[in-house]
């Protein structure tokens, strides 16, 4: 018999086993992709035996989680079963001291944590989806539209002082830009050669870029207080990169911190170096717009 404590930790590994087996089982179904299906039918298939041995331990039956179910299912068709999975996957099971405890009751458990780790580092590699293939174009694209623009931007509000006129300046500035970016990755992609499609590439970095632009002049179309717009623009661009900074690193298994913290720092300094760029030019030329 599991002591009460143990139990309990138990019939949550286990109702997490069930979950995940339905999870990977609908994916399986609604899989297009053969490989991709295989793999999916595979981990669902272990899953059920773990959720089958946890049930041999505490003597009962459990429903899954309807919400995490749907949850995950939603990520994983939205933005691809890399993210999804491999965020699902970063849950514990059970905690360290348990498992240690269960040991002694049965070695099986060995077997499940093997299991759980060929999940994580075997199976889910396997995975392999084109959005990912296009994630350095991605990049690209959020990367030059963050640090140029936010910079741009920067300088345009105190040379400038006219919400309008700045939006006006940096949307041109911006497609220009993206249209530049585009064609340098679709040039840039067609020389290397390799698996990824060079048009595909130079259109994920246009969108990618123009996106970026659109959501970082919002605020001067919206807002006539220059530094309120500022503000804004600058936490709209740390909101991207936090985003897309945590989606690659769930997704291709990155140090986030590490990859936010660089991305911002370089786009705040440059927006930082720019607004004071901006001030002089004024001064200099004795702007008043």
């Amino acid at each position: 018999m599991l002591e009460p404590s143990l139990r309990k930790k138990v019939l949550r590994a286990q109702k997490n086993e069930i979950t995940e087996h339905r999870i990977y089982s609908r994916l399986a179904s609604a899989s297009g992709n053969e490989a991709h299906r295989k793999i999916l039918l595979e981990l669902a298939g272990e899953e059920l035996a773990h959720y089958r041995f946890f049930r041999e331990l505490t003597g009962a039956e459990v429903s899954s989680d309807a919400f995490k179910a749907v949850f995950y299912i939603f990520l994983s068709r939205v933005f691809g079963l890399n993210f999804g999975l491999k965020l699902m996957e970063r849950d514990e099971d059970i905690a360290g001291d348990a498992y240690e405890k269960l040991k002694v009751i049965s070695p099986k458990i060995e077997q499940i944590i093997l299991d759980e780790e060929k999940h994580e580092h075997e199976l889910l590699e396997l995975i392999d989806e084109e959005r990912l293939k296009y994630a350095g174009s991605i990049v690209l694209g959020l990367n030059d539209a963050l640090v140029e623009l936010t910079g741009a931007l920067a300088g345009f509000t105190l040379a400038i002082r006219n919400t309008g006129i700045i939006a006006v300046v940096g949307l041109i500035t911006g497609i220009a830009a993206s249209m530049s970016m585009a064609a340098s990755e679709y040039i840039s992609t067609k020389h290397e050669g390799g698996e990824k499609n060079p048009l595909k590439s130079g259109v994920y970095t246009g969108i990618a870029y123009v996106g970026t632009v659109f959501l970082l002049i919002l605020p001067y179309l919206l807002f006539k207080n220059i530094f309120l717009c500022l503000g804004i623009t600058i936490a709209n661009a740390l909101l991207v990169i936090f985003i897309f900074t945590f989606y690659i690193s769930v997704a291709k298994d990155l140090d986030f911190r590490k990859r936010f913290l660089e991305m911002a720092g370089l786009s705040v300094s440059v927006a930082a170096v720019n607004f004071f760029i901006g001030l002089l030019i004024r001064n200099i030329f004795g702007l008043d717009i």
